[in-house]
């Protein structure tokens, strides 16, 4: 594939616009991601978690769903931007998966703080 010859100043500004959208990679789309769908669940159940168990005026109610919201924004976010920039989208993905590390920290230490056995990913339970 031959590059294409950068526009002339003489171009016209709607030209540069359609050469422009043919050189960008594809963006958004985040919502059919399975990672996009799956930190939807996430946000929603840890914001229903925190108004059922944890008290309404405590700072881990904030902390939590923050973080949770964050991991999903930044996937939608990274998304968008992959259109421009792979390392902006690379970091964004980060992000998001800092922010889900943190909010699976702060189940982990409700469930050790409240004497709950954590389940393992297989069992019956779980």
């Amino acid at each position: 594939m031959k590059p294409t010859p950068p526009p002339s100043p003489d171009t016209p500004p709607d030209e540069l616009m359609r050469s422009r959208d043919k050189t960008l990679r594809p963006s958004g789309g985040y919502r059919h991601l399975k990672c996009f769908q799956i930190t939807t669940i996430i946000y929603d159940a840890t914001v229903y978690f925190c108004e059922r168990f944890i008290p309404k005026h405590s700072r881990l109610v904030d902390q939590m769903v923050q973080a949770a919201r964050s991991g999903r924004q930044n996937i939608a976010e990274g998304s968008r931007a992959s259109a421009t920039s792979s390392q902006t989208e690379l970091r964004l993905v980060n992000v998001a998966r800092a922010s889900l590390d943190e909010l699976l920290l702060d189940y982990e230490d409700y469930l050790r703080q409240h004497h709950f056995a954590q389940w393992k990913s297989d069992s019956p339970d779980a």
